[in-house]
């Protein structure tokens, strides 16, 4: 399911479900089960805790990322659209998001994206 989170205060997101979920976790919302709610809500009050759990989430995948092993004699170049999407990246422009309704005391909604 793809989803899109809106803020009064910046651009939408969109983002598939399943990637969304460890992010929303990160920041601290708990679901039951592997499905992300269809719709649902980061309150004003919940944005400084959510923002520092997916900061910290992030910190974590660069370290993680950091220790990989690279081989830069090898030839087998991998092509940037073949390599996996980190957590980082992912979390990215949501984080952002959710720093700007930070300051602008807004809250996050998200809901199904229409169909195009």
């Amino acid at each position: 399911m793809l989803i899109v989170f809106h803020s009064k205060s910046s651009a939408e997101v969109l983002m598939f479900g399943k990637h969304a979920l460890p992010i929303l976790r990160a920041a601290g919302k708990d679901f039951e089960g592997d499905e992300l709610p269809e719709r649902g809500v980061i309150t004003r009050a919940q944005l400084p805790a959510a923002i520092a759990g997916i900061e910290r989430a992030m910190s974590i995948s660069k370290e993680t990322e950091e220790h990989l092993e690279t081989d830069d004699d090898n030839d087998d170049k991998v092509h940037p659209i073949n390599e996996p999407v980190s957590f980082r990246r992912r979390a990215y422009p949501l984080l952002a998001m959710l720093r700007l309704a930070n300051e602008k005391q807004e809250d996050v909604l998200w809901e199904p994206a229409p169909a195009w």
